[in-house]
């Protein structure tokens, strides 16, 4: 494995006090690396909310992990709802037409026992344990656990005694249910990964790239330690990884390193200069890691000295910051206020939030690279989201999205990773109009979790990204642009000018203001239905219903909301002629009755099919 250093200030003054960033890279040789064995339990949330599109895309995402695994890989799958059911017992990929089957038969039913499902897996995972193989938990939820052991102290204690006994955990969140803070926080407790699938059908593209790096770990357990030189501390580490310092030593923890994408440190120094020109010590990085030789895994170490060079005021002010360090360590530091910004608007200050984000703006647009797309993209997600923050539409949506941009950015160096998101953006309070002439035809399409705008208008470069409002970003929509302009480098366009929606003849309308959207209006009356089950009308998805299901409990049958943010211990009123045990219905709206302790079915009532 290599180690290189490059500084975002090649020449400081001699005799001053400056900060310093410096990234070290870490490449794993692609050639000649062994592929690790693989041992996996894949752990699938079957409960209730899952049903429909998000249980089909994980299903068929497992199907097409089992595609890219090797006849000598250990596959094993856990299905759970109120607990964990064990679909398929550890055993080799040998056979995948019958460990396909295994994984159709999976249908959704009841609550979300997220804690036993992810402990049954790592038995499994346990059974087959190996230091040569790499030994991972795979846990797909869309909600949050609410049966079994639900503190989440609790559940990262268990999930860091696993990762001690050499079993890690990723974890992927479905939709907007989900816990972020508590799969993010297994995930680094696992020393896995996290990720974020705001779209059902973005599960396959989210699974592809886990067992990518799951395929190509060239080594494991990568751990750097930093000693500065006499006159210079380590400020800060801007990445999201375990560290612990001991005096003036610092320790990281970086997990694995794939040859396919290089695992990267960012530190901020102190530097306290000396007054000799010349080349000077910063610190001595140490590094130590596992990697598979002739199938025994061995330890490898190695040292890499970090030097600058001191020179004069005017040497120093004479040499620009290197871009790709400051691109790298902007991305580290927007993901930290980040997650300030979250921090402050679950108190309920959204305008702290919001003002974290508008300084950000403000400091990042005196010192951008205006040639790089992404940190102009950083930008413009950073006010989008400031003008949520400012309008009150902060929700679970985008406090995800946010959480998820953090996490990736202080983590990977995944371009395909870095700023997903799709909501919030709407075309709606654009002027229509039915004619692109004297403008440029652009589109908005979702690409692998973003939102892309490309050129459609002849002349221009398909291929090219499109610099484009996030605010005013809607999937599928046309725009009619002003005009597009070449990017300083000519590697994307602008939009300047005015920008419009283009729709058919008749739908032409002028601006108008937000009309809020939403849900559409709750009824609060009880539900009335005739006949039976059967006659019920039927539906393959929950949207924005609420799903219940029908449970035996000793000679009665009890209707019981399995939808996350709802209690499944409460009784519930319900029509009797249509409970039939074992089904799942999606209705309209669920009310807790006055004096509390139960719950009221209100509005029409569909039969979930599966």
């Amino acid at each position: 494995m290599k180690a290189a250093f490059t500084l975002s200030r090649p020449v400081l003054p001699v005799g001053s006090s400056s900060k310093v960033d410096v990234l070290v890279s870490f490449r794993a040789e692609a050639q000649g690396a062994p592929r690790r064995g693989l041992n996996l339990s894949v752990v699938i949330d079957r409960s209730g909310s899952m049903a429909g599109a998000p249980l089909k895309h994980a299903l068929q995402a497992s199907r097409n992990l089992v595609d890219r695994m090797g006849p000598e890989d250990w596959i094993s799958i856990v299905a759970y709802d109120d607990s964990p059911m064990t679909v398929l017992a550890p055993q080799k990929v040998q056979n995948k037409a019958a460990i396909e089957k295994a994984i159709a038969g999976v249908n959704a039913a009841g609550c979300t026992n997220l804690t036993g499902g992810w402990q049954a897996g790592v038995g499994h995972v346990k059974t087959q344990q190996s230091r040569e193989l790499i030994n991972r938990v795979l846990l797909l939820t869309d909600g949050q656990a609410n049966v079994g052991i639900t503190r989440p102290e609790d559940i990262l204690a268990k999930v860091k005694e696993a990762t001690g006994a050499g079993i890690t955990t990723t974890t992927l969140g479905f939709g907007t249910s989900f816990n972020e803070d508590l799969l993010i926080g297994m995930a680094g407790a696992g020393e896995g990964h996290f990720y974020f699938i705001q779209s059902p059908d973005e599960a396959e593209g989210v699974f592809g790239i886990e067992i990518e790096g799951l395929s190509s770990v060239a080594a494991q357990n990568l751990v750097v330690t930093l000693q500065p030189a006499p006159t210079v501390k380590v400020a800060s580490v801007l990445n999201r990884y375990r560290f612990e310092a001991r005096g003036q030593q610092v320790e990281v923890g970086l997990g694995d390193v794939y040859t396919t994408e290089d695992r990267q440190l960012a530190v901020e120094l102190a530097v306290d200069a000396g007054a000799t020109p010349g080349t000077a010590p910063l610190m001595t990085l140490a590094y130590k890691y596992q990697a598979l030789v002739d199938g025994a895994l061995k330890e490898f170490s190695g040292e890499l000295p970090v030097t600058v060079t001191l020179g004069s005021e005017e040497e120093a002010s004479a040499l620009s910051a290197d871009k790709n360090v400051l691109a790298q360590t902007s991305r580290l530091r927007i993901a930290q206020v980040k997650d300030r910004a979250v921090e402050l608007a679950d108190k309920g200050d959204l305008a702290g939030a919001s003002k974290q984000l508008r300084n950000t703006i403000e400091q990042l647009s005196a010192n951008i690279d205006k040639s790089s797309f992404e940190l102009i993209e950083e930008v413009d997600q950073l006010e989008h989201y400031a003008k949520r923050l400012e309008s009150r539409k902060y929700d679970s949506v985008i406090r995800k999205e946010m959480r998820d941009q953090s996490y990736q950015a202080g983590t990977r160096s995944r371009n395909d990773l870095a700023l997903r998101g799709t909501a919030g953006g709407s075309a709606d309070e654009l002027e229509a109009v039915s004619s692109a002439e004297g403008g440029v035809v652009v589109k908005c399409e979702r690409e692998g979790g973003k939102l892309r705008v490309r050129a459609v208008s002849q002349g221009y470069d398909a291929s090219f990204n499109v610099q484009f409002p996030r605010s005013a970003r809607e999937e599928g929509v046309t725009y009619v642009v002003e005009k597009l302009v070449p990017s300083a480098d000519g590697t994307f366009y602008r939009a300047q000018g005015s920008i419009k929606r283009l729709v058919q003849p008749g739908q032409e309308r002028s601006a108008r203001a937000s009309s809020g959207g939403g849900a559409p209006k709750k009824t609060g009356k009880a539900s009335k239905v005739t006949g039976s089950a059967k006659d019920l009308p039927t539906t393959n998805s929950v949207g924005n219903g609420v799903l219940v299901q029908c449970v035996k409990e000793g000679s009665k049958l009890r209707a019981r909301v399995v939808s996350d943010g709802y209690d499944p211990n409460l009784n519930m009123r319900f029509p009797r002629d249509i409970r039939e045990e074992g089904i799942l219905y999606v209705v309209d709206e669920v009310i807790e009755m006055s004096g509390g302790g139960s719950y009221i079915a209100c509005g029409d009532i569909k039969r979930l099919v599966q």
